[in-house]
């Protein structure tokens, strides 16, 4: 057993399955994110990705392995750079739970919006190729790729609304009044359009893989979340980074935009606006319905944290759920945009 995997059970599986497997197995487990557990596996200069589901699940609907690699595979080859998916397994004897393998990109990954490592003119570039890159995902032909079925008929944000605030019975902490506060204010405002597209439902820097020296986007991952729904979930989500400080999920709020070469929030959705041929604007509910969902999802990680004693993740995930919480009844009480 290494890292949590049973590298034997997992070695037999695969040399079944790959009859050019040589050496000994290797597992590596990636660092970042608190969701779907990622390791590398390799086998001299074979090299993959596994994303397998947590050990431990508090929600049936969470961490769905299967609809990652399905959208990966209707995705391949098309203007959303992603990662090739190789292998589905839902057999859970071979790592406790069902898992899948894709290719292994070589890029960069960053983990705070400020992007410590690269100079302005990169930095801007950066940002410019996040926001094509999602552009093309809410562009995606869904029906012509098999994904009609992917999300559920009727108006997005109440489905999203009702799933969510459900969560939140089930993870709510008294100590973040900020959330019931939400959900009152969104209940009464739920924003009506027929507009659907694919939607990442995470889309931010830390899932983005950028090319190894050049400021362009290479994969797009971690796509349990993904749905169809309305884009301008998806884009109040990415620009959460402009209303959140450094010590809040690495946010950029508070730095020298310019200085950095960072784009304003006002001209990164100008830019998406103008990529994605949208006429519909971001408006206050679309952001605080983002911080609202991901106040919930934090305190979902806490959860998680609470019941595998890992007091470390489950502090981190109060202190995000809080934060986001409160920048989500800033997005309300704020007119200085809306």
């Amino acid at each position: 057993m290494t890292l949590g995997l049973d590298t034997v059970r997992l070695d037999g599986y695969l040399r079944d399955r790959f009859a050019d497997l040589r050496g000994k197995i290797r597992c590596e487990q990636a660092t970042g994110g608190l969701s779907n557990p990622t390791f590398f596996i390799n086998y001299g200069e074979w090299s993959v990705v596994l994303r397998k589901q947590p050990g431990l699940t508090l929600l049936r609907s969470a961490h769905s392995i299967d609809r990652e690699f399905r959208v990966l595979s209707a995705l391949r080859g098309s203007a959303v750079p992603v990662p090739n998916p190789i292998l589905y397994c839902d057999d859970s004897s071979v790592v406790g739970t069902p898992f899948y393998l894709m290719e292994r990109l070589n890029g960069r990954v960053f983990f705070e919006y400020a992007t410590p490592a690269l100079s302005p003119d990169a930095r801007r570039a950066c940002y410019d190729s996040m926001c094509k890159t999602m552009a093309a995902i809410h562009s995606f032909d869904w029906q012509g790729a098999g994904l009609a079925d992917f999300g559920r008929p009727g108006n997005y944000f109440e489905r999203q609304l009702k799933r969510w605030s459900e969560q939140w019975g089930q993870f709510r902490c008294d100590e973040n009044p900020y959330v019931d506060q939400l959900i009152i204010w969104l209940r009464e405002r739920v924003a009506q359009s027929d507009r659907v597209a694919l939607c990442h439902g995470d889309f931010r820097l830390a899932n983005l893989m950028f090319h190894e020296t050049e400021p362009e986007v290479i994969g797009v991952l971690d796509w349990e979340l993904s749905t169809l729904g309305h884009p301008l979930a998806d884009v109040a989500f990415n620009v959460q980074a402009w209303r959140m400080t450094p010590d809040e999920n690495g946010g950029i709020r508070g730095l020298d935009l310019i200085g950095l070469g960072i784009p304003s929030e006002e001209e990164y959705l100008d830019s998406y606006y103008r990529y994605s041929g949208s006429t519909e604007k971001l408006t206050a509910f679309h952001m605080a319905f983002a911080m609202f969902r991901a106040a919930v999802g934090s305190a979902g990680i806490a959860a998680r944290g609470d019941a595998a004693n890992a007091p470390a993740a489950a502090a981190v995930g109060r202190r995000l759920s809080l934060g986001y919480a409160r920048r989500g009844v800033e997005a309300i009480n704020s007119q200085t945009r809306w």
